[in-house]
């Protein structure tokens, strides 16, 4: 007998709606988190925007699991009573931007995204009249979560059915305690504990975000456990302290590394900035699991405003450095270094790795929010797959 079908390393957004769906389906399932409380990582430092899927390569896991988790996602935040705004947004941009338009409408389409609509000048002027651009896509599906109460929402279906969190939980390590079958011992320590303490488990799933391959890396089986290269690339934001002219989310052409500086909207309608693009380089796979959030310095330096404010003024001439606040950064864990073509989500179960009772999550960044239900259902039936 073993203490949990599932021992999931990770209490972020990921981890929790996984750990949701595994329990949902009758299978025992804890949910190790290193902080106090769930979702202090990428999860609750991101834009908290309802992504339509229009980015993605089509037949990308970001395409498929971003266009299908728009739809559970909003069915979801309507029957748990969860806050949420669906603002739609616009792409905007000048006539030397509208072959990069062209392309995002395409890849929109192919990705069977077939709600985005080009605006006319006057339409643009109508709808946004701050707004000094020539070219404009509206995307009607583009919304905003409350993603501090979609996780506790999370967590309430997790711990209702037969998953239960641990926080203040640290991996520290796994192995495979019979050869080529879904059985894992993982030892984990707690800060109100001195010793070690040890779970068992059939299968053991790895959604820690920034500390992923951290925790691969502790992961011990007769077979080589897959360990990518993760590179973090900070995003920073900057507030704007007086009243939001808009009503739409405004997001430029993308840029490499991120969707440029875009403006969103809080629950409030306080308007925000960014993220931008500040990589911090590859990471030392061989660091303890869990030490990544106290290693980043997530302070947002105050000269950056006039980057920032140079960057909105291509699309907002009016807007004065003066107007805006350091705000609050996030890191996001990218499979992809700088200059190289963005990397797709890289979700590793047995079938691929040939390693009884382990599911590997790297790479989960943006649309991963949006995404999240889409991932736990992908999840799932990787986990049914292997009739544990």
């Amino acid at each position: 007998m073993v203490d949990f079908h599932s021992v999931i390393v990770g209490g972020g957004v990921i981890g929790l709606a996984i750990g949701r769906a595994l329990s949902m389906s009758g299978k025992e399932t804890l949910v190790l988190e290193n902080a106090s409380r769930h979702g202090t990582g990428t999860s609750s430092r991101n834009s908290g925007v309802i992504h339509a899927g229009i980015y993605y390569p089509k037949n990308s896991l970001k395409a498929k699991l971003c266009v299908r988790g728009k739809e559970l996602l909003y069915e979801y935040v309507k029957s748990h009573k969860v806050l949420y705004k669906q603002l739609g947004k616009l792409i905007v941009g000048q006539s030397v931007d509208e072959a990069k338009l062209q392309t995002i409408n395409e890849k929109a389409i192919n990705n069977g995204v077939d709600d985005l609509r080009w605006l006319s000048k006057k339409e643009i002027t109508k709808m946004e009249p701050e707004l000094n651009v020539s070219q404009a896509l509206l995307s009607p599906s583009t919304g905003i979560v409350d993603v501090h109460s979609l996780m506790h929402a999370y967590e309430g279906d997790l711990i209702s059915n037969l998953g239960q969190i641990a926080v203040k939980s640290r991996f520290l390590k796994a192995e495979q305690t019979k050869q080529n079958f879904p059985e894992w011992k993982v030892w984990v320590t707690s800060s109100e504990e001195s010793e070690a303490m040890t779970f068992s488990c059939n299968q053991l799933i790895n959604a820690a975000g920034l500390d992923a391959d951290a925790v691969a890396n502790q992961i011990q089986s007769n077979k080589k456990v897959d360990v990518p290269q993760i590179y973090y690339a900070k995003g920073n934001y900057v507030s704007l302290t007086k009243s939001c002219p808009f009503n739409h989310l405004i997001y430029p052409t993308p840029v490499p590394g991120g969707l440029g500086t875009h403006l969103t909207l809080d629950m409030g309608g306080q308007g925000q900035f960014g993220p931008d693009v500040e990589w911090l380089g590859p990471v030392n796979r061989r660091r303890l699991p869990g030490s990544s959030f106290e290693s980043i310095n997530y302070n947002v330096d105050e000269s950056k405003l006039e980057k920032f404010a140079e960057d909105v003024r291509r699309w907002w001439p009016s807007i004065n450095v003066k107007d805006l606040a350091p705000a609050y950064s996030g890191v996001r864990p990218k499979l992809s270094a700088p200059n190289e073509p963005a990397s797709d989500f890289y979700i590793e179960g047995p079938n691929q790795s040939k390693i009884a009772g382990l599911i590997q999550l790297f790479g989960i960044e943006s649309p991963g929010l949006t995404a999240s239900l889409a991932i736990a259902e992908h999840v799932l039936e990787i986990s049914n797959d292997q009739q544990i």
